[in-house]
């Protein structure tokens, strides 16, 4: 759950989770094996995203500085990112196990992950 409380100190140590460890953000993250456990994945993602973009709103509200704003900023966008691509990634695994004759409808084709992979680019 989000605190309704969001001091400077809580935006920098936010970032910090995200940006601390280039490498981390390379590291390979173990695929859910689930539609459920998928969901709950990117739930939790957009549920870290939208506790920093309060944070951030906060923290320009109280006149942070700019490179502060800027750093939790592209600490947001990243969380959504990886939100967008693990949609995207459990998509994928699905079309690959499923010939397109067998791909049930209203899934997205190979080619249409294609292009919501490429939005996010």
């Amino acid at each position: 759950m989000v605190s309704s409380e969001h001091t400077p100190e809580l935006a920098a140590e936010q970032a910090a989770d995200l940006t601390a460890d280039p490498a981390a953000e390379l590291a390979p993250v173990p695929a859910p094996e689930s539609d459920a456990e998928t969901r709950r994945a990117v739930r939790n993602r957009l549920r870290r995203a939208q506790g920093q973009l309060a944070a951030l709103i906060d923290a320009v509200d109280d006149g942070a500085d700019c490179r502060d704003a800027v750093t939790q900023l592209s600490a947001v966008s990243r969380a959504l990112d990886r939100a967008g691509f693990l949609m995207i990634a459990h998509a994928m695994r699905d079309c690959v196990t499923v010939t397109e004759e067998d791909r049930p409808e209203g899934t997205p084709t190979v080619a249409e992950l294609e292009k919501l992979f490429l939005t996010l680019a």
